[in-house]
């Protein structure tokens, strides 16, 4: 192996996803994953117990509802939901973002339900 065939496209990788709120591992980094989803509409209220979550907007406009109040996103903005806050991403239109989170993090967190997806591997 060499040291280029880790390379990884964003662009790439976030224009062949194929539905919404599926996320798909692009690297792992020590105990973390490097996700990429595509976002539309509401998701849930969920927390995450054990990690902090860092969204990565990559294009389109991202509000973290927050119960304190909410935190919005464009293009390149970065911000991190601490462990245990619950919080709940709306889209406006279709977002393009990154997450990191620790490798066995779940996308509803600590609600589950019928929006709980798999981590997907990109093809």
């Amino acid at each position: 192996m060499t040291t280029t065939d880790g390379v990884r496209n964003v662009r790439t990788a976030l224009d062949g996803l194929p539905g919404r709120y599926q996320p798909h591992r692009l690297v792992t980094l020590n105990d973390h994953d490097v996700k990429v989803v595509t976002l539309e509409g509401e998701f849930v209220w969920h927390t995450h117990p054990d990690t902090d979550e860092l969204f990565v907007v990559v294009s389109g406009d991202l509000t973290i509802q927050l119960r304190d109040g909410d935190v919005r996103l464009g293009p390149l903005d970065a911000f991190v939901v601490p462990r245990g806050v619950e919080h709940c991403p709306l889209a406006h239109g279709v977002v393009q973002a990154l997450l990191v989170e620790k490798v066995g993090t779940t996308n509803t967190g600590d609600v589950g339900g019928d929006r709980t997806q798999p981590l997907r591997e990109l093809a």
